[in-house]
């Protein structure tokens, strides 16, 4: 069975805090929770809590993909026109066709990640206006087995309300970056 990411949206820091510190008592890892704020300067004075990394909080990977998708479309597209217009008879051949397929292929590829660079992250698009408003979005990528976990720290925390679930972080993910640092702090102290 599957990971599930579970959204909460929250007015107070401490309250988030205090939610993420029993939740880490009940054997969820820091690297499953996280903090969307526009507030980052606020998030960091919180030493417990783990805020969204800069570049996450972008749809950079997503736009990259999708503007490689429309270029890989683009691209041959135009080596069917010049294939069935007929350029590619004559004495240039597929050269520069080929050429300017790449091109178009490149130029999609990057206008997809500058724009991605400009958009909130399509996962957290939806929360768009509760972060405007100045509410903080706290989620927390679960095992099925720690569902529970889950109810048992949201009864001391009224304020903290579910605003939905999503498609967690991957397993391996997850593993590497409770582990890494874990082999960093051991290996280098």
């Amino acid at each position: 069975m599957s990971m599930l990411r579970h959204y909460f949206i929250g007015a107070n820091l401490d309250d988030l805090e205090s939610f993420e510190e029993q939740l880490e008592e009940l054997g969820v890892t820091t690297p499953q929770i996280h903090v969307l704020s526009k507030q980052d300067e606020d998030v960091a004075n919180h030493q417990h809590l783990n805020s969204v990394q800069s570049f996450m909080k972008q749809d950079i990977i997503h736009s990259t993909e999708l503007g490689a998708l429309i270029g890989i479309i683009a691209s041959l597209s135009v080596l069917c026109i010049a294939y069935f217009a007929g350029w590619t008879e004559t004495a240039a051949g597929w050269t520069p066709f080929v050429f300017l397929s790449v091109v178009v292929l490149g130029f999609c590829t990057w206008e997809g990640g500058f724009i991605g660079i400009q958009t909130l992250n399509y996962h957290f698009a939806k929360f768009a206006g509760a972060l405007k408003r100045g509410k903080h979005i706290f989620f927390v990528d679960l095992y099925p087995e720690q569902e529970g976990v889950l109810k048992t720290a949201l009864k001391s925390h009224p304020h903290v309300k579910l605003a939905g679930t999503g498609t967690a972080t991957p397993r391996w993910i997850l593993a590497l970056e409770d582990k890494v640092p874990r082999f960093l702090h051991t290996t280098f102290p």
